[in-house]
């Protein structure tokens, strides 16, 4: 059987004549003349290959069969209008669910100051939250795993649309009592590459860090090497060294106590760029500026407990 003359608006026809049993009414209320919406009906019956109304004089009754095809056609309006209500949803803005990712130096410092923005912004929104490394992320990114991810500048990717959302400066975690904790100011050009401790290969802050520091030297045999950037805190409170952190991954809860010191570079501070990234041809890029949007101001409104002369990220 072809569809080409099967309409939903023929069915409108049809339901409308089953609850008034009155085709002029039912023509009334579908706003069609009688004659219009009588001929519809007829085509209709044809298709289907049954009568579905009985016609004698001015009353209308349901066939035998006609009572089956009525409740069938009710039902077909109904997924109708759910297949509209559905589209609506989907153009409001992000609204179901979303996999949303950022780099494991990141994602568990931001997550907690934007997830009430977010969720105030995008009330209808399902996040389903994630982390890895930016390989890893861009990875699932092409493959569509992920929706949209959190990672920090550059991204040369192709088919990979990057809005920058806030610059976040470096500070330098050093040892309570380091000797790099003295003086009156500190710059990359003071960083003893000896005692520099990193990430794995992997971690973008790990190269982040080597470009910062490269001014003092390469780091030789010694380097130091974390998985995480909670166990490089940890290394760091048990004097192994110094490190590159994160503003938003230092404060005053993160000294654990009182081991770990944090200082501000001046007057310069190194750091990177947050940006986030979707595919290009995800046809929800509006939508996806006005999450970056979310994201951005929830991060200039970050205030994390710091130490005296810690920066907030800036936009």
């Amino acid at each position: 059987m072809s569809f080409a003359g099967l309409s939903l608006r023929d069915l409108e026809y049809l339901v409308a004549v089953a609850d008034l049993r009155h085709f002029g009414q039912a023509a009334q209320q579908c706003g069609v003349s009688q004659p219009a919406l009588s001929g519809q009906i007829r085509k209709l019956e044809d298709l289907l290959g049954t009568p579905v109304f009985e016609r004698a004089g001015r009353k209308v009754l349901l066939t035998a069969r006609g009572d089956a095809l009525v409740a069938q056609a009710r039902r077909v309006l109904e997924e109708a209008q759910r297949l509209v209500e559905l589209a609506r949803d989907l153009n409001e803005p992000l609204s179901g669910r979303l996999g949303l990712s950022a780099i494991q130096t990141l994602g568990p410092y931001l997550f907690p100051h934007v997830l009430r923005p977010l969720r105030e912004c995008f009330p209808r929104l399902d996040l389903i939250l994630g982390e890895g490394r930016t390989g890893e992320l861009l990875a699932g990114l092409r493959a569509g795993r992920i929706d949209a991810v959190l990672v920090a500048l550059p991204v040369r990717e192709r088919g990979v649309t990057v809005e920058p959302l806030f610059f976040e400066p470096f500070l330098l975690a050093h040892p309570a009592g380091h000797r790099l904790g003295s003086g009156a100011a500190v710059t990359a050009a003071d960083l003893p590459a000896d005692d520099l401790m990193l990430l794995e290969e992997g971690h973008c802050l790990r190269d982040q860090a080597l470009a910062v520091c490269g001014a003092g030297g390469s780091p030789g045999g010694r380097a130091r090497h974390a998985t995480s950037l909670e166990t490089l805190r940890h290394m760091v409170a048990a004097g192994a060294g110094y490190t590159l952190m994160p503003a938003l991954a230092a404060g005053e809860d993160d000294t654990l106590g009182g081991l770990v010191a944090y200082r501000p570079f001046v007057p310069d501070p190194p750091g990177r760029t947050i940006a986030l990234a979707w595919r290009s041809s995800d046809p929800r890029a509006a939508q996806f500026h006005r999450l970056a949007d979310c994201l951005a101001d929830a991060a200039l409104n970050a205030r994390p407990p710091r130490p005296p002369g810690l920066t907030a990220p800036q936009r």
